[in-house]
């Protein structure tokens, strides 16, 4: 028996000399067997296999879900660093996101799988695909304003007659008018700003769908991509069943 969980995948029910075999170690089945994922399994193999079976702990959940952080961000980067070089909001990066958080939850976990690492992986995976919508619209701003700076018109200066004072044609005089008679504007502080950014980015799927077919269609393919990571995530599947009566008999103990 080697050191990892033997593969059940298919199934040997009868050898050559019509006794049943066991499907890890080829030996004739006598007296009890198991099926482990339909295929034929002796006592010892069993146990050496629930023996293998990697346990469920908190530290491995902890771990995975450091990892999942990980696979997130970099998730996060690749769809933002496409749309942004690209200029193309293409929703198949979120497969690829699923996939990332996917794997790096398994690799954080070491193989362990099961409902709680499924939750984490779809969220994570949500979270990467909307929160990508911050850094693109951020850099879609500093374009458009670098935009305006560039077209806009240099102000013109004057002299107002017999005062000999030089006036400014053409600067923003919003500020100027709200100090002299509007109603002072509140100011949001830094982490209301963060607040909102981050509630708008996990709204933004949802805001797409006005934008039909796209939005709709981005919708579709984010959830694909948390199904990946639902999948990847999911625990081992290993049924045992038993155990059976074999057909052979087992062998008669010597006399004397």
């Amino acid at each position: 028996m080697s050191t990892t969980p033997p593969q059940f995948g298919t199934a040997e029910y009868k050898s050559t000399t019509g006794g049943e075999v066991c499907r890890a170690c080829n030996q004739t089945i006598t007296g009890e067997y198991y099926r482990i994922n339909s295929a034929l399994a002796c006592s010892g193999c069993v146990e050496k296999v629930k023996q293998q079976i990697p346990k469920d702990t908190h530290a491995a959940f902890m771990r995975g879900i450091l990892f999942g952080v990980g696979g997130a961000i970099a998730g996060l980067i690749v769809y933002s660093l496409f749309g942004i070089i690209t200029g193309i909001v293409i929703g198949y990066v979120s497969l690829a996101v699923g996939w990332l958080v996917g794997k790096a939850i398994r690799a954080g976990s070491k193989g362990i799988g099961g409902r709680r690492y499924q939750i984490v992986a779809i969220a994570f995976t949500y979270a990467a695909v909307s929160m990508s919508a911050i850094p693109m619209g951020i850099s879609a701003f500093i374009k458009q304003d670098k935009n305006k700076v560039q077209t806009s018109q240099p102000p013109q200066t004057k002299t107002v007659p017999n005062s000999g004072a030089v006036v400014v044609d053409g600067g923003d005089t919003s500020d100027k008018e709200s100090e002299a008679g509007g109603t002072p504007q509140k100011k949001m502080s830094f982490g209301a700003a963060i607040g909102a950014l981050v509630l708008a980015g996990l709204a933004s799927p949802f805001l797409e769908l006005g934008n039909e077919p796209g939005g709709i269609i981005g919708l579709v393919i984010l959830f694909v991509g948390m199904n990946i990571a639902w999948k990847l995530t999911a625990a081992p599947k290993i049924d045992i069943l038993g155990p059976f009566k074999a057909s052979t008999p087992a062998p008669a103990a010597p006399l004397g």
